[in-house]
């Protein structure tokens, strides 16, 4: 079996084409059970945001497999293969889990680093193993990516520094104020880089936000997302000496704010320092303000130092979770490696069992005075007898079925212990899955080991899909 994952994210499609591949969250448990009608598909998790459409499936062959799940996408969206096939990509193997690590820790993001794309990834799979199309494979591929994006962030610094400007300025604030708990707020201008700043100001605490806009309209329309209190720019200005921080970014010609206004209404306020951050191009505030004591006057300039400060840092955590990504990819090619064990053991502990109950049977018959207290006791000790004979043997074959000859070493340890009839016993609930060992990259094949013992078998309930 073999994992690939196909999609289409911000870097290799722009929106007019993400926005015709966009699954509507009520659309999702359809088209996963859709998903796994296609052919050669045995578990399915779909991951959509708006920067991302990404198909993840376990597969019983690769070949044809990227043709096929093409064929899914354009009946489902009803788009043409010819009008997407070009800002499609799609990863194998030990390339389609990477990816997934690296998605889940943010390092695939537009702003590497953010967090938000971890709960999605996390929902998608609770949605997929809510409708049953998730099995062994997934069920832990994704559990161990999400634990992986956790401790990313835990355990780095990578999502604490500001990489947007109006991310930036609110971060720039706290410096001074802590945190904008109690602290009034204005915001000069409407547009959408004060709509993000109010955004992280009310997330940051700030207890109130005026927000003013040469059109009032525009100021009303922006105030009331954030329960803010909306005004001209005139009426606020007049009431400069009330507020604690000034966000400026009106896209006007010339000055809006100069420094006398400042000066005056510094006179107002003794004592309590006034924040401001022009992030207007051209500059909104008299640079001349920052000369006025107790005002501390920064512009976009300050601002954007500030974020390739902080993306330059969030590039060296990135390397750290690189670090981590390897150690999970081992860990998990370690599981795939050992999960053909599982059968042989319990065929061997089935086998035994047998073996004891028919032993404790033969016993009991011919020793029919024994008291009921009595027989537990011997069937303690003698079931005690019996683990502790197995316990040595299942180690070592746990041990070296993760080897280089692991097959042919569950192979010797089937035959050696007659297992093949425990083993046909147990599989009788669906047919077996031997896997052949493939290659993996991205869009052709190329190297990677992801064979599995022919004793390993599929996800119950989903072959034959």
């Amino acid at each position: 079996m073999h994992i690939v994952v196909v999609g289409l994210n911000y870097r290799t499609a722009p929106v007019e084409v993400r926005e015709q591949f966009a699954f509507a969250e009520s659309d999702l448990p359809a088209a996963l059970h859709q998903l796994m009608k296609t052919k050669g598909v045995l578990e399915g998790v779909v991951v959509a945001t708006c920067n991302r459409t990404e198909i993840y499936v376990v597969m019983d062959r690769l070949h044809m497999g990227g043709y096929f799940l093409r064929s899914f996408m354009e009946q489902w969206f009803g788009v043409k293969n010819e009008q997407f096939a070009q800002h499609m990509y799609i990863y194998e193997d030990e390339q389609a889990i990477a990816h997934l690590f690296r998605v889940t820790c943010g390092l695939d993001s537009m702003v590497i680093g953010e967090t938000q794309i971890l709960g999605q990834v996390r929902s998608s799979f609770l949605t997929a193993q809510a409708e049953g199309v998730t099995g062994t494979w997934f069920n832990q591929l994704f559990k161990q990516a999400v634990t992986l994006g956790k401790r990313a962030h835990s355990e780095t610094s990578i999502g604490e520094s500001a990489v947007s400007v109006s991310y930036a300025a609110v971060e720039l604030g706290k410096r001074i104020f802590g945190m904008f708990t109690g602290k009034r707020v204005l915001i000069l201008g409407a547009g959408k880089m004060s709509e993000l700043t109010v955004k992280h100001l009310y997330s940051s605490g700030a207890a109130e936000v005026i927000v003013a806009n040469r059109t009032l309209s525009r100021a009303i329309e922006l105030a009331e997302k954030f329960s803010g209190k909306p005004s001209t720019i005139e009426d606020a200005l007049k009431a400069l000496n009330e507020v604690d921080i000034v966000i400026s970014s009106t896209g006007a010609d010339g000055y809006v704010l100069s420094a006398d206004q400042v000066a005056n209404a510094m006179k107002r306020r003794p004592s309590r320092p006034l924040f401001m951050i022009d992030i207007a191009v051209p500059r909104d505030i008299d640079p001349a303000a920052a000369n006025v004591p107790d005002v501390f006057l920064y512009d976009i300039d300050d601002l954007e130092g500030i974020v390739e400060s902080n993306l330059e840092m969030r590039r060296s955590e990135a390397a750290k979770i690189e670090v981590m990504i390897g150690e999970e990819m081992d860990e998990f090619q370690l599981w795939l490696k050992t999960l053909g064990v599982r059968p042989v053991i319990r065929a061997l502990q089935d086998k035994s069992n047998a073996i004891h109950e028919e032993t404790m049977e033969s016993l009991f018959n011919k020793l029919p005075e024994l008291d009921e207290h009595q027989r537990k006791v011997i069937r303690r000790l003698t079931k005690s007898i019996v683990n502790q004979m197995m316990h040595d043997p299942i180690n070592v074959i746990k041990e070296m079925s993760g080897g280089k000859q692991g097959n042919e070493a569950l192979d010797y340890f089937s035959k050696i212990f007659a297992l093949q009839e425990q083993l046909e016993s147990n599989s009788d609930g669906g047919d077996s899955a031997p896997v052949k060992q493939s290659s993996s990259t991205e869009r052709t094949a190329g190297s990677g080991d992801f064979s599995v013992p022919k004793t390993v078998l599929a996800p119950a309930g989903l072959l034959g899909r």
